[in-house]
């Protein structure tokens, strides 16, 4: 079995272990696969994120452990010489949603997540890409067009007939809005001046999505680091590689199994971080699904030690905020905002990573801000698969389970969600917009008359 991710990191998994059960076939991604123990934890609901497709359809073939038992059974022959093309497999996978809880709150760490990338990277070298996930994917690429492809999404968003004839041509459910790309895309900012010791530079990794979609996110993030004392560079393409484009971390094509294009993604921007490695200048990120793939998938891409360094030096945006603070380096004086309750939703990335707590030490930096995190699990929007048609209704299943009740429990409450999709999920489901933790620090910076009458 030829692997698309590198699966060496559990070369010694199992060994000596009676329960592992490694299947006779798949070299360590079956031992990545026996990990599991099978003590059902997954088929429980206390708090937490694992598992959001058991927990939305109470049937245990939709846990962690239920996928391993099928992909045991695949690795081992029993679903035939070509298992990765099986219905049986494919009905096991299709509603996990990556969402990295197994990898923190299983007992043995099953990296589901990761799992289903190869799984779908073996399907895909079998059958081919599908088109819708060819058309998602190359939602980098397209974007380069953004005009065009903002009048297409806005058309398409208004009118239903094209709508139903996007869900029978490409399986994207007709009830279910697409993000519309802003007017303006980012435009890098100028680099502050002031501050020229490199011991206060910072590069700023602006996504695919605060770039095209959500602009003022980078903004605001460049604003606030800024104010702080620090100089900021937006981290921008070689001009000998498609300076045009926007850098990417390869998210995208990851989660749909187009591995080696993400590989091409992620080679293309260690190239541009390559002086920010060698000096050791902190990356800060703003969407979780993409810094936090820099710091685990990517090591599972085979790029060798510059994968490695970067893992350990990129940040979110409130980790490197909370991280400075703690060093005595991050004294941006905040104003209380406008008074009432803040209701908090963590991205189940953050979760898994437990980048919650940067999160929290951040908000009470804030004077006087009142803030409450729900306890829920997966939103259920998860990349594109919200959206797709087969799985819109289990995506609202996964909304409803406790992210949904909490928000119309307080319907006058902000809320605060670092995640993109988490955001359009709640956008869809209750007309309300969710803010960015970057916003939400712009609009408490003391502007300078502030300061003078202070």
């Amino acid at each position: 079995m030829k692997h698309h991710l590198d699966w060496s990191s559990y070369e010694t998994a199992g060994q000596g272990d009676a329960y592992a059960g490694i299947p006779a076939t798949g070299g360590d991604f079956a031992k990545a696969v026996a990990v599991c123990i099978s003590d059902k934890m997954c088929q429980r609901t206390p708090k937490g994120v694992m598992c959001p497709s058991f927990r939305a359809t109470d049937d245990a073939a939709h846990s962690p452990g239920g996928r391993v038992l099928v992909l045991k059974a695949a690795l081992n022959g029993e679903l035939g010489t070509d298992p990765f093309a099986d219905a049986r497999l494919a009905d096991a996978m299709e509603l996990c949603v990556g969402c990295k809880g197994c990898k923190r709150e299983c007992a043995n760490q099953v990296d589901m997540a990761a799992i289903k990338i190869e799984y779908q990277a073996q399907r895909n070298a079998r059958l081919g890409v599908s088109p819708r996930d060819r058309l998602v994917a190359n939602l980098p690429h397209w974007l380069r067009h953004r005009r065009v492809l903002r009048g297409l999404i806005r058309w398409r968003n208004h009118t239903p007939w094209l709508a139903q004839l996007g869900e029978r041509l490409f399986g994207i459910s007709a009830n279910r809005q697409l993000p519309e790309p802003a007017v303006a895309a980012y435009t890098a900012a100028a680099s502050n001046s002031d501050h020229t010791n490199g011991e206060r530079d910072v590069i700023l990794f602006v996504d695919t999505f605060a770039m095209h979609f959500e602009p003022e996110i980078a903004r605001a993030a460049h604003q606030v680091l800024s104010a702080a004392g620090y100089k900021v560079t937006t981290l921008q393409a070689l001009p000998d590689d498609e300076p045009e484009r926007a850098l990417c971390c390869g998210r995208t094509y990851l989660s749909l199994g187009q591995v080696e294009q993400a590989r091409r993604e992620a080679q293309r921007l260690q190239a541009a971080l390559r002086p920010a490695l060698a000096a050791g200048t902190p990356i800060v990120g703003l969407e979780p699904s993409c810094i936090l793939s820099l710091r685990d998938d990517h090591l599972k891409l085979g790029l060798g030690a510059e994968a490695l360094a970067l893992s350990k030096q990129v940040y979110l945006f409130e980790e490197f905020i909370a991280k400075e603070h703690e060093r005595k380096r991050f004294n941006l004086e905040l104003k209380p905002l406008p008074p009432g309750k803040t209701l908090v939703h963590g991205h189940c990335h953050q979760k898994a990573v437990g980048a919650m707590k940067s999160l929290r030490k951040v908000l009470r930096m804030i004077p006087e801000f009142e803030f409450e995190l729900i306890e829920a699990s997966c939103c259920g929007m998860a990349g594109s698969f919200g959206l797709e048609a087969e799985h819109a209704a289990v995506s609202m299943q996964m909304a409803e389970l406790d992210l949904l009740p909490a928000l119309r429990a307080a319907p006058e409450a902000t809320i605060l969600a670092n995640g993109f999709s988490c955001r359009h999920q709640i956008r869809e489901a209750t007309a309300r917009n969710a803010s960015h933790i970057a916003l939400l620090l712009r609009d408490a910076l003391i502007d300078t008359e502030e300061k003078k009458t202070c």
